[in-house]
């Protein structure tokens, strides 16, 4: 079944959900995807969701005739964002003839990746790891389909830029950080892109786990940024809102990196959110087409995968457009190489996607053997009190300037 035509409607979920039959894919050998996630420590807060959605995304595609008639198998592991248990789970599938995978973590996909890559499997990267690995003419097994965090600072500063009338020269733009890899990984973007525009780049460290933000909003409400982007995780926004609220910062100027979710909103409070901002990987909300159906499909009939409250959150849509991809890959190798999928169908699958988007659950991707990343392109929503409204379309800024960082960065890689 081919992917795109499976998402473009909500009214055979209604069939289903109504008892229509479909052909479900059991008489065939299954496609295997490994999933080595973190589920007990340090990434709970988005983990569960990403799973649940790859494995109701499975369910429905099985239950649909599969990919190309073939089933869809989702091998959830937990690794703890333990490197080492990473490497173990990879190794452990890898000898049960799984080669693709994802490890939704940076230190364990960075501690994965050469052994994928001198293996020659597939690593699905989407949202986190390396940002340079987006350049397929080094990177060529692994797949970090989406923006990568450099991309995404580049386009929040594009969108601050178009705030303030095109102009940045007299701009003053904070940048508020946890103070470790994924808080620190936007500087050098921020820095090159401050010299390019002229304006005043002010760092505002955190240090972790970031619930200690009192002296960073002083500091704040003495420099009187324009705007904040901040690149701090769950509970981190929380207490920055409360900070903003103690230090006179306008919430409307706080630009958080995607991770914000509907649990952060309602532990800041649905009213005193209203006007935060945040740059945005998927489409959120429960209208996105696939999670409609999946709600009205099987949560409806007391059928998903996991809770119902954790479909309506944005890091399900995240999981959903990981998948989506990775499922519209199989099935462009299968129909253009045959049964059985390899390694290396599959990375010409992945090159060959072209303006995908799972029927709007992300923005469009193209992706090709020099960019494995598709484009960049995220958006800014802001949050109106009820939901999540966008303010930009899907778009991707300062390209040049990001792809000479990756190149920069990717020219030192070696595979030990």
């Amino acid at each position: 079944m081919k992917l795109t035509k499976q998402l473009k409607t909500v009214a055979l979920a209604a069939a289903l959900a109504a008892g229509g039959t479909v052909a479900s894919a059991q008489d065939k050998d299954p496609i295997r995807f490994g999933l080595c996630f973190d589920l007990s420590k340090s990434y709970t807060f988005i983990s569960p969701q990403v799973a649940q959605a790859a494995q109701d995304l499975a369910m429905y595609t099985n239950d649909n005739g599969g990919i190309e008639g073939h089933p869809v198998e989702i091998i959830v592991r937990d690794h703890g964002n333990e490197p080492q248990r990473g490497v173990e789970c990879y190794e452990q599938l890898k000898r049960d003839g799984v080669f693709l995978f994802n490890f939704l973590s940076t230190p364990v996909t960075n501690a994965v990746l050469p052994r994928a890559m001198k293996d020659g499997n597939v690593l699905m990267q989407s949202f986190v790891g390396r940002g340079d690995a987006v350049d397929g003419e080094v990177f060529d097994w692994v797949f970090p389909v989406g923006p990568t965090y450099w991309q995404q600072a580049a386009n929040d500063v594009a969108f601050i830029k178009g705030q303030m009338g095109g102009d940045l020269s007299k701009a003053k733009i904070g940048f508020a950080y946890l103070d470790y890899p994924f808080g620190q990984e936007p500087i050098e973007i921020l820095k090159t892109l401050a010299e390019k525009e002229g304006f005043e780049l002010q760092l505002y460290p955190v240090p972790l786990p970031g619930s200690d933000q009192a002296s960073v909003w002083s500091k704040v409400r003495r420099d009187k940024p324009d705007y904040v982007i901040s690149w701090l995780l769950a509970g981190g926004h929380v207490v920055a809102a409360k900070e903003m609220r103690r230090n006179g910062f306008p919430i409307d100027r706080y630009l958080s990196v995607n991770w914000m979710n509907e649990v952060d909103i309602k532990n800041i409070g649905a009213e005193d959110a209203k006007g935060i901002l945040r740059g945005t990987n998927v489409a959120g909300g429960q209208e996105v087409p696939i999670v409609k159906t999946m709600l009205e499909t099987y949560y409806a009939n007391g059928k998903g995968s996991g809770p119902e409250s954790l479909v309506r959150d944005v890091y399900y849509n995240t999981g959903m457009a990981i998948y989506s991809v990775g499922f519209e890959a199989a099935r462009i190798a299968i129909a253009e190489k045959g049964w059985p999928i390899t390694p290396e169908s599959m990375k010409a699958a992945y090159e060959s996607i072209e303006n995908f988007d799972g029927n709007g659950v992300m923005a469009p991707v193209t992706v090709t053997a020099n960019d494995h990343g598709g484009g960049g392109k995220t958006r800014v929503e802001q949050w109106d009190g009820s939901n999540w409204a966008p303010l930009t379309d899907w778009s991707a800024d300062y390209l040049d300037v990001v792809w000479e960082v990756i190149k920069h960065s990717s020219a030192t890689f070696t595979v030990e």
